[in-house]
């Protein structure tokens, strides 16, 4: 299976019927599957929620246009995975080192809120996504949802690990798993995760690629 959705995927069709709205009332958008961003020898996988409406919908590029990514690759160039100025375009020129960014569900869902149905139809990419990263050391889940989509990838159950944010998980021999709470904005405005907490996963990362 391919990893990454056709540009018009019908599969899933609250989504598509989403999409098509977004569409009318967004032309200018890029109002399709956001294809992951990152190369496909990195060693390091993060794994988000799904686009945002006028985030990573609107650009076209994962956490791109909205807060969470502020949040994400200001951390990922402070610890060496990223180089260039972020300036929230697709075309900013800003670019990943050693790492690849990509989401549970790739289409933009209504009040940013997949149904397990969709999670599960679009949990094929992500497996078939992975089985192609061959270098592939760690991967950081971004909140509940990303964390069980990964394990489901692997064919574990959510029981084969519990997510807490800063835990590690072995998958098997090669592969770590880490969690963090998402870098969303209601997140950090509660408190539940600030940047500092972020830094500290995500520095995690260099002992293990």
């Amino acid at each position: 299976m391919n990893y990454s959705p056709d540009s018009d995927c019908q599969i899933c069709p609250r989504l598509c019927s989403f999409r098509n709205q977004n569409k009318e009332q967004y032309p200018s958008f890029f109002n399709a599957p956001v294809p992951s961003f990152g190369s496909l020898d990195a060693q390091f996988l993060v794994v988000g929620l799904a686009p945002g409406l006028k985030g990573a919908n609107q650009t076209g590029r994962p956490f791109t246009g909205d807060y969470a990514g502020l949040i994400l690759y200001h951390s990922l160039q402070k610890y060496g995975f990223a180089r260039g100025e972020y300036k929230e375009r697709a075309d900013d020129g800003f670019t990943l080192i050693n790492c690849r960014v990509t989401n549970a569900v790739r289409c933009v869902p209504q009040e940013n809120k997949p149904e397990l149905s969709e999670i599960n139809q679009c949990n094929n990419f992500l497996k078939a996504e992975i089985a192609v990263i061959k270098n592939l050391k760690i991967i950081l889940s971004l909140g509940l949802v990303s964390h069980n989509a990964v394990l489901k990838a692997f064919g574990y159950k959510a029981s084969f690990a519990k997510f807490v944010h800063g835990a590690e998980h072995q998958i098997n021999n090669k592969i770590t798993l880490l969690n963090s709470y998402h870098t969303s904005r209601y997140n950090m405005n509660t408190g539940r995760l600030t940047q500092e907490m972020f830094d500290n996963v995500v520095e995690k990362v260099r002992f293990i690629t």
